[in-house]
């Protein structure tokens, strides 16, 4: 089946990192097709007001629409130039440039959803050459408020066929597997790693237990926690089968538990030598992958690409 990824873009090198990831799994995802898309910049509301009463003006904003057009229809043709001569058949790269209607992060998001795409690439500083906090507001704004598409968040290095998937076994985690399955089935040479932290009894109460008898407690957790992970992962390897994908390329790490699970998965992932690393967005409840979880892997993300599933 044919997968069309959306490749938010804009004249920056943040930008120019996601386009070389998304072509860097040409020979990865079989079958995908990219669409350059540009939000472009927004026409002074001055000038929108004169246009409407005098002729000069109205000449005046025309002028700059098509300037704004062709330098956004330049830059799009120098991308997939780009893409091209990394591999990509040039009939699976089509550009696309739109007004800016609400709002850069909202456009993405409203022609990603209204096309049904399989997932938004984007740059993790963000895609506009502003400030670095109006940068990283842009790409933060896209995963928070993506309901149904997952977003890639690229930042530094290309693709390898090494990739990690934090897992907790929540239904989200297993709609992570479901999508990377979805994008990488059929191929032979990745592998994948899927790193769980198991939970303590810390992770799921705040009272101070230092002082207590607390090991049947302990116990249960630890029991509860396995037959549930258990599960979680027959289920993902079927999902991984039926895709084409067999067992001998798929591993299991396991940790013990703690408080810092972001921490304790990013170090996973660069000790590891991966070059994608997938979550879901969200957890079971209010342990594991929970929202602020996933917050702290988009910021503190770096040398690769961010899977965020909805």
């Amino acid at each position: 089946m044919k997968k069309k990824v959306l490749v938010a873009v804009d004249d920056s090198r943040h930008s120019e990192n996601a386009l070389r990831y998304a072509a860097g799994l040409h020979g990865t995802v079989h079958e995908m097709n990219h669409v350059l898309f540009h939000v472009e910049p927004t026409i002074s509301q001055y000038l929108l007001d004169e246009a409407r009463t005098k002729p000069s003006a109205n000449a005046e904003l025309q002028k700059l629409m098509r300037n704004s057009h062709d330098a956004a229809r330049t830059m799009l043709d120098r991308y997939k130039a780009l893409m091209v001569s990394l591999g990509v058949p040039e009939d699976n790269v089509q550009p696309m440039s739109l007004p800016r209607k609400f709002g850069v992060g909202k456009d993405i998001l409203e022609y990603g959803t209204a096309l049904v795409y399989d997932a938004i690439v984007v740059g993790r500083r963000g895609i506009s050459g502003l400030t670095e906090v109006f940068m990283g507001s842009v790409s933060t704004n896209i995963v928070d408020n993506s309901q149904l598409i997952p977003v890639w968040l690229v930042d530094g290095k290309g693709p390898s066929n090494a990739v990690m998937v934090a897992v907790d076994g929540s239904e989200s985690s297993l709609r992570a597997v479901d999508h990377l399955a979805f994008m990488l089935g059929g191929n032979s040479e990745i592998s994948i790693t899927f790193f769980h932290v198991a939970p303590r009894l810390g992770d799921f109460c705040p009272i101070d237990f230092n002082q207590k008898d607390t090991s049947n407690l302990e116990a249960v957790i630890q029991q509860g926690g396995k037959a549930c992970i258990d599960r979680f992962f027959a289920h993902a390897l079927k999902k991984l089968k039926d895709a084409g994908i067999e067992e001998r390329q798929v591993r299991v790490d396991v940790r013990d538990g703690g408080f810092r699970v972001g921490k304790s998965v990013l170090e996973a992932y660069r000790k590891g030598g991966f070059g994608t690393l997938v979550v879901g967005r969200r957890g079971m409840g209010k342990q594991f992958f929970t929202g602020s979880v996933s917050r702290f892997l988009v910021n503190q993300f770096s040398d690769g690409a961010l899977w965020v599933v909805p």
